[in-house]
C-alpha cells in the first residue's frame, strides 16, 4: 500500500520580496487552476434513473483522517552498501523518546527504473495528414537541481556547476528538470528543454544576501563563533573574539579590554543577524521548491547543492522541510559543495592580520567545529527523506551520480503518537531491525510536535491533492479510464474524459432500504512536462435499491469530465475514491494533432 493510502490529515528586503512574489504567483496560478475545476458544470451520468438513485454534483467534501500519524521513512543497506528489500513490519522497532510504539502503518516501497527510451520521432509530414503521431512520452522523474548560490563560494560554484551540466547529458526523455537557487534568481521552471537549462545553470553565481564580501572586519567572527558567542553565551568563544578585537583594534593594549569585549559582542551581534537572515532565506525557498515539486506527478527529488549553513535557533524550520517532503514523497538529496574539504583556521593573509597568537590554537578547533555543523542540516534533510549526502569528496561527477539515484528499496513506517502535547517540543526517534545481519539503518532522527491542531478538511484536501500529482497506479476500487477528443477547428479541441466504475465490486451501507455510498471523481490534465493545467471534481451519490445495484447497473456507472484544449501532448492523471477512504488511481496519455 502506497504512503498515499497511508496519509490520512533595504537590498536585502527587495530580495526577499521578489521570491516570495514568484512562489505567490506559482501557488496563485495553481489554486485559480483548482478553484475553476471546483467551480465546473457536473456531467449528466450514463444511466438516466427519475428517482434519483445516483446524482452529481461538485462540492468539496471531508474525510475522516488521522491527524496524529507520524511516518518515518526507512532505508535499510547491508555490508556491501545496498538497499535490502525483503524486510516485513514484524521485522522493525520503533521508539519514541525511547518508549517503543505500534507501528500502524508499513509499506514497502521500490523505486521504478529508469526509462532507456529514445527520444519521441518527430510528428510525421504534413504532406501524410494520415500517418498516426507518435504516442506522447509521459514524464516519470522530476529533479529539481537547488543551488546554494547564498552560501556558496565562487571556486565551488564552479566545479558543481560544470558537473550538473555533466549531469543534465544524463538524464532520458521521461525527465524534466528544473532550476532553483536560494537567492531566487536565475530559476528555471521544469522542463525537457537542455539548452534553456544550460543557460539557467551557466547564469548562476554567488550572492550572499546579507552579508558582506571583500571586506575586513575587525574583529574576524565567523557565524559559528557568533551563535556561541551569543545564542549560548559560552565564555570561551567571547574570550577568543576579545582577544582578537583587541589584537586587531588597539594592538593589544590591555587597557583596552573592555572595549575589546564590546566590540566582539556588537561584532558578534551583526554576524548572527546576519546569518540567520541567509539560512532562514534558504531554508524558506528550500520548503517552496518542495511545494512546488509535490504538484508534479511521478517520482521527485530535489538535489540541494550547497557547502551546508548553520541554522541557528531554525531547528523547527528545517525540521518543517523534512517533514513536508516525506509526506508529499519527495526525496532530498545533497551534495557538499566544499568537497574535499581542509579548514583553514587563519583564514589568508589579510585574515591572519587579524587573529591574535592568543587565540590561534582555539580558532583552529572552532573552525573544524564549524566545517562539521554545518553540513548537519545537509544530512538532517537527507537523512529524513531517505536520500543520500555526498560529502568530503572532490568527485562531483560520481556525486551526482549517487544523490540522483534514489535507493531502491525504502520502508514507511506509521505510528500515532499517544497523548501528544501540542508544544512544538522535539521528539527523538529511533528505528531498529530485529536480530540484524550488521545492517546501516537510515531514518529520520525525530519530529517536532505540532504547535496547532490539523484542520481535518485540510488534511482530506492534501491526500486527494497528492494523489492526483502522483504517476502511481492505486486499484483500490474497480475502475477504467478513457480518453477521446474532438477538434472543432484546427485550434480548439474538446478532450472527454471516461472513467467507469463497477459499482457492485464497492462497499455499501444500508439506511433507509437503500444501499448508500458516494465516490469523489477527479480527473486532473497536465501539459507534456507535467505541469498542471486544470481539474475536474465530482461527487456521485448513490443511494440504491437493491434491484438496482443487483439487476440495472450490471455495466456499472461512467462519469465524463470534459475539457477545452488546444492541439498538443497532455496528460491525464484519474483519481477515485470512496466514503471509506479507498482509493484507485490511474494514469493516460493522448496526443491531439
Amino acid at each position: 500500500m502506497s504512503i498515499l493510502t497511508l496519509r490520512l490529515r533595504a537590498r536585502h528586503a527587495a530580495v526577499i520580496s521578489l521570491l516570495c512574489l514568484l512562489f505567490a504567483v506559482i501557488a496563485l496560478s495553481i489554486a485559480s487552476a483548482q478553484t475553476s475545476a471546483a467551480s465546473a458544470p457536473a456531467s449528466s451520468q450514463s444511466a438516466s434513473n427519475p428517482s434519483q438513485e445516483i446524482t452529481s454534483h461538485d462540492e468539496l467534501t471531508t474525510f475522516k483522517v488521522n491527524v496524529n500519524l507520524v511516518l518515518v521513512r526507512v532505508v535499510v543497506r547491508n555490508s556491501h552498501g545496498n538497499a535490502v528489500g525483503n524486510l516485513r513490519q514484524e521485522d522493525f522497532e520503533l521508539f519514541d523518546n525511547r518508549k517503543p510504539q505500534v507501528i500502524k502503518h508499513f509499506a514497502m516501497e521500490q523505486s521504478s527504473s529508469k526509462s532507456n527510451a529514445a527520444p519521441p520521432e518527430p510528428p510525421k509530414s504534413p504532406d501524410n495528414p494520415n500517418a498516426p503521431l507518435p504516442p506522447p512520452i509521459a514524464p516519470t522523474h522530476y529533479v529539481a537541481y537547488v543551488f546554494d548560490d547564498v552560501h556558496i563560494a565562487f571556486g565551488d560554484l564552479a566545479h558543481v556547476r560544470d558537473a550538473a551540466l555533466h549531469h543534465l547529458g544524463t538524464l532520458t526523455p521521461t525527465d524534466r528538470a528544473a532550476i532553483f537557487t536560494t537567492s531566487g534568481q536565475g530559476n528555471l521552471d521544469f522542463t525537457d528543454d537542455r539548452d534553456k537549462l544550460r543557460q539557467a545553470l551557466n547564469g548562476i553565481t554567488p550572492r550572499p544576501v546579507a552579508r558582506s564580501t571583500g571586506i575586513s572586519s575587525c574583529p574576524d567572527v565567523p557565524l559559528y563563533l557568533a551563535d556561541l558567542i551569543v545564542n549560548k553565551r559560552d565564555p570561551t568563544a567571547t574570550d577568543v573574539a576579545t582577544y582578537d578585537a583587541l589584537h586587531c583594534a588597539y594592538q593589544d593594549q590591555p587597557q583596552y579590554m573592555s572595549a575589546a569585549a564590546q566590540l566582539a559582542e556588537s561584532t558578534a551581534q551583526g554576524v548572527l543577524q546576519a546569518g540567520e537572515h541567509e539560512s532562514r532565506l534558504s531554508l524558506t525557498v528550500l520548503k517552496e521548491v518542495v511545494r512546488r515539486i509535490a504538484v508534479m506527478p511521478g517520482q521527485r527529488t530535489v538535489l540541494l547543492l550547497s557547502p551546508g549553513f548553520l541554522t541557528p535557533e531554525l531547528e523547527y524550520e528545517y525540521d518543517e522541510v523534512g517533514e513536508r517532503a516525506l509526506r508529499s514523497q519527495v526525496m532530498i538529496s545533497a551534495l557538499n559543495a566544499r568537497g574535499l574539504y581542509a579548514p583553514m583556521p587563519l583564514g589568508d593573509a589579510s585574515t591572519s592580520q587579524r587573529i591574535s597568537p592568543v587565540t590561534q590554537n582555539q580558532r583552529m578547533l572552532y573552525e573544524t567545529a564549524a566545517a562539521t555543523a554545518d553540513e548537519d542540516v545537509l544530512a538532517a534533510l537527507t537523512y529524513e527523506t531517505g536520500g543520500v549526502l555526498f560529502h568530503n569528496n572532490n568527485d562531483f561527477d560520481e556525486g551526482f551520480r549517487l544523490i540522483a539515484a534514489p535507493p531502491e528499496y525504502s520502508y514507511v513506517l506509521g505510528f500515532s503518537p499517544q497523548n501528544l502535547k501540542l508544544d512544538g517540543k522535539f521528539h527523538s526517534l529511533k528505528v531498529t531491525v530485529k536480530d540484524p545481519p550488521k545492517l546501516d539503518i537510515q531514518a529520520r532522527k525525530g519530529y517536532y510536535a505540532p504547535k496547532h491542531v490539523a484542520d481535518p478538511a485540510e488534511e482530506a484536501k492534501q491526500e486527494i491533492e497528492e494523489a492526483l500529482f502522483s504517476q502511481e497506479e492505486l486499484h483500490d476500487l474497480p475502475v477504467d479510464l478513457h480518453t477521446q477528443f474532438f477538434k472543432s477547428s484546427d485550434i480548439d479541441a474538446k478532450l472527454a474524459v471516461l472513467v467507469h466504475v463497477d459499482v457492485k465490486r464497492m462497499h455499501f451501507h444500508k439506511a433507509e432500504g437503500r444501499n448508500q455510498g458516494n465516490l469523489t471523481v477527479v480527473s486532473g490534465l497536465f501539459d507534456r512536462n507535467g505541469k498542471f493545467i486544470t481539474g475536474s471534481q465530482k461527487i456521485i451519490d448513490m443511494h440504491l435499491k437493491d434491484d438496482t445495484l443487483a439487476n440495472k447497473l450490471g455495466n456499472g456507472i461512467t462519469v465524463k469530465s470534459s475539457f477545452d484544449v488546444k492541439p498538443g501532448s497532455y496528460l491525464v492523471r484519474l483519481v477515485v475514491r470512496d466514503a471509506e477512504g479507498q482509493l484507485s488511481a490511474a494514469n493516460g496519455a493522448i496526443e491531439i494533432p
